[in-house]
């Protein structure tokens, strides 16, 4: 039997267009798992300088204060729309669909889902991505392009404990904040619309929604927050880091930290919504 597969990858091995796909696969495998060591090093790095972060002197303070404000309260207007669109949107069209249907109970329940534990979390954590992310990843860069990171290590500064601990800390308290608001806005907005439209469903308005809330929901919404947030903040520190000696590599930086933050957030938002269920 070993022969037998001995035989089959030789075969394979030659150059013949299934070679080369076998070979051209391994390579792709070999080089995503290769980095694996370090990404999870450079995570437990990023963990350890944030536990430590209150002991650090006001310089890294600073940073920590200047991405909340960048992070958080710059975002605060854009989220705010959102949400009290959205939920707006999804009351008052929902509501008027499942009445026909003699449902229209059931449109707190949606409300709450939607906004509260499942889009409202993703929504807050791709606005972040868009707005800090490439940031992040371009301003870290330009510092390793211009020999800055070089110099802190050059004066025994830890670049992880100062440039990475006050970020990663700043977006991810951004982003649970901000999903904390967005669910605040999401829930006062459709009332506000209803106030206008329909005087007459806004009378039990929160007392029907507050029916709809359990503690698993706010747990789930109140994870989510805090696990993207930390997924965008590594993802940018890590290919910020990643740029080498071009400032070319600087944009391409910006756009990879981008892009596997939001894949990093969808799959993380499906495994945490999944384990519950699992239970």
């Amino acid at each position: 039997m070993a022969g037998f597969w001995g035989k089959l990858f030789e075969s394979l091995s030659k150059n013949t267009f299934a070679g080369r796909v076998v070979t051209g696969l391994g390579a792709f495998v070999r080089g995503r798992f290769a980095s694996v060591p370090y990404v999870l090093g450079y995570i437990g790095c990023t963990f350890k300088s944030t536990f430590a972060f209150i002991n650090k002197e006001k310089a890294a303070r600073k940073i920590l204060i200047m991405q909340l404000l960048f992070t958080f309260i710059e975002a605060l207007p854009i989220i705010a729309f959102l949400s009290a669109a959205l939920g707006a949107a999804i009351f008052l069209f929902g509501y008027n669909i499942l009445l026909s249907l003699g449902q229209a109970s059931m449109i707190y329940q949606i409300l709450v889902v939607v906004v509260v534990r499942e889009l409202g979390p993703v929504l807050v954590a791709f606005v972040v991505t868009a707005r800090s992310s490439t940031a992040i990843a371009t301003e870290i860069g330009g510092m390793v392009t211009s020999h800055q990171v070089e110099s802190y290590i050059s004066v025994g500064v830890d670049p992880v404990d100062y440039l990475v601990a006050p970020r990663f800390l700043g977006v991810t308290l951004s982003v649970f904040f901000l999903c904390l608001y967005f669910s605040l806005c999401g829930i006062v907005g459709p009332y506000v619309a209803a106030m206008f439209v329909n005087p007459s469903i806004a009378a039990g308005y929160f007392t029907e929604l507050l029916k709809n809330f359990s503690l698993m929901m706010i747990f789930t919404s109140i994870v989510k927050s805090i696990v993207f947030g930390m997924i965008i903040s590594i993802t940018a520190t890590y290919f910020g880091f990643n740029v080498e000696r071009s400032s070319t590599e600087i944009p391409v930086a910006g756009i990879r930290a981008v892009s596997n933050s939001f894949v990093g957030i969808i799959i993380a938002d499906v495994a945490i919504t999944l384990v519950p269920s699992l239970l």
